[in-house]
């Protein structure tokens, strides 16, 4: 489903919209483009009726970026939201977006050091978010001042009513100014909801999403819930177990898609990558070769996944969750083409279990969890892959050059030795247990490894601020240490340090190789 609108319509400042492509997001959802014009004109209130996972937090975000005047070192914008853990998330999403703007941005929340937060608040800070709670503590010790706010954002308002924090919500807007701009989002709306907004928002527009009737005729969908760290791992495993693996895979962003494509390759995959930086004449290549099956896995955002028409997909994998119901049905939608039957797997982390049962839910379909295969049983199906490839060539016809040069190698050798010594050679990397990562499943007590001691964790003193990113750090370690690729896993590269597992007979090799005399190693074992 298409908006027909760019974020360039919208009334964005080119530094925003830098950065809103330097994430990777290449079309507005349905509550951004109703949301964002109308607050840039910053002449009225608002009220949103939008879902969580709708994109609300760049909705009311991008805008607040634009309207801040960095100048003034006080408060001016107040974000409420019902936790910690929504607290932590708005505010890295709207610091991910503020591109060069000098934009000061503090999450305070309960179960944080009060003292760092007033560190902090001292410094001059433009948006607060924070839980009901923490903000009242620190308006009583008068640390927070709100007087003069210019804009008051509720978050998921109607959550915070359900948490019992309706008399904290008011006490709250009594310390602010009758001037500011509020905006208001809430999934429903309670009558509660309808009486704050009476009292304390002096008239105000209502911005609805028209919802649409969606229906799935797939009939398997899975999900799998897994640390987003693992998801690549989990993913590998999944493309492993099937026979005859034909995917597509959905990321959020177009950063996203390279990273998963680019690991991918690296691992030895057939796989390429469409989104909205790739050319028309490259997008038609990729799909070309997609459609002969000459590549089976294509990385996609939802984007520049319309207008695929394939009809024969063996899977569609959610790697990073959609936005909505319907980005959900329009994905998934693809395996059940023509008639044919497909499985769908969505991969979700703990904290989007409930965004995933409102996607159920709204969708009106049954996605069942289930158990990523664990190592034993991907090289077991891989094994009987072999076998039926062997039994296939068997009843073929073998040039006589196989024939003699096999008479000589069994002259002195024992046919059995000789026969698993050629599988070892040819299959000795496809069927090695220890190329595959550590994923442990939630809501198990289970954890799927591999071995936990022949890995081990290294920290790595180098970080994005050095130039650093996934495919480099690994590049830097098999350019120095006899190591393949695929048997470096979890690599996380922060601002200023990393992180990545090997194979602990290979860890001390790599912590010597990067040790320099008289001077701390670029990489060290992790401390646990």
């Amino acid at each position: 489903m298409s908006n027909n609108e760019n974020f360039t319509d919208l009334g964005l400042s080119d530094n925003t919209l830098a950065a809103i492509n330097k994430k990777g997001f290449e079309e507005p959802t349905a509550i951004q483009i109703k949301t964002i014009p109308v607050m840039l004109r910053d002449d009225t209130n608002i009220i949103a009726q939008a879902q969580t996972g709708t994109g609300k937090t760049a909705a009311f975000g991008l805008p607040l970026i634009e309207l801040i005047d960095t100048k003034l070192k006080a408060v001016q914008a107040l974000i409420l939201v019902p936790t910690r853990e929504l607290a932590i998330q708005v505010s890295e999403e709207i610091n991910s977006l503020k591109g060069k703007k000098d934009l000061r941005i503090v999450p305070i929340y309960g179960g944080q050091s009060i003292d760092q937060q007033l560190r902090r608040l001292k410094k001059g800070i433009h948006i607060v978010v924070g839980t009901p709670g923490r903000v009242i503590d620190h308006l009583n010790r008068k640390t927070l001042k709100i007087g003069e706010i210019e804009h008051l954002i509720l978050d998921e308002a109607d959550e915070m009513l359900n948490m019992g924090f309706i008399d904290d919500m008011e006490e709250i807007m009594e310390h602010t100014n009758p001037d500011k701009r509020t905006l208001l989002f809430s999934a429903t709306m309670p009558n509660k909801i309808k009486e704050l907004a009476h009292k304390y928002m002096d008239g105000y527009e209502l911005l609805t999403v028209k919802k649409q009737q969606l229906t799935t005729n797939l009939t398997e969908q899975i999900y799998f819930e897994v640390k987003a760290s693992e998801k690549f791992d989990a993913l590998c495993r999944i493309i492993d177990f099937e026979d005859d693996f034909y995917g597509l895979i959905f990321c959020r962003t177009k950063n996203d898609v390279d990273t998963v494509v680019s690991h991918l390759t690296d691992r030895g995959y057939d796989a390429e990558a469409i989104h909205g930086d790739i050319s028309q004449s490259q997008r038609e290549r990729t799909l070309d070769k997609f459609k002969k099956q000459t590549v089976n896995i294509l990385i996609a955002t939802d984007v520049a996944a319309r207008g695929i028409d394939v009809i024969n997909l063996s899977h569609v994998i959610n790697y990073s969750l959609p936005q909505d119901p319907d980005s959900y049905v329009h994905r998934i939608g693809r395996t059940g083409r023509a008639g044919n039957e497909g499985t769908a797997i969505t991969f979700i982390t703990p904290s989007e279990y409930k965004k995933l049962m409102f996607i159920q839910r709204v969708a009106k379909t049954d996605i069942k969890k289930s158990r990523i295969p664990n190592v034993k049983d991907i090289i077991n199906a891989k094994k009987k892959k072999i076998y039926d490839d062997l039994s296939g060539i068997l009843e073929e016809e073998v040039d006589a050059t196989y024939f003699n040069w096999a008479k000589n190698l069994l002259e002195d050798k024992n046919p059995t030795d000789i026969l698993a010594a050629v599988l070892n050679y040819c299959f000795e990397d496809e069927l090695n247990p220890e190329s595959y990562g550590s994923v442990k499943e939630f809501g198990s007590n289970k954890s799927d490894t591999v071995d936990k001691k022949g890995k081990a964790r290294l920290f790595v003193s180098l970080g994005k601020k050095d130039n650093l990113n996934p495919k480099k750090l690994v590049e830097l370690i098999t350019g120095r240490v006899q190591l393949k690729s695929k048997q470096i896993s979890d690599v996380q590269v922060m601002e200023k340090f990393s992180f990545v597992t090997v194979p602990f007979d290979k860890a001390e090799k790599i912590v010597i190789s990067f040790k320099e005399k008289g001077q701390r190693p670029v990489i060290s074992h992790a401390k646990r």
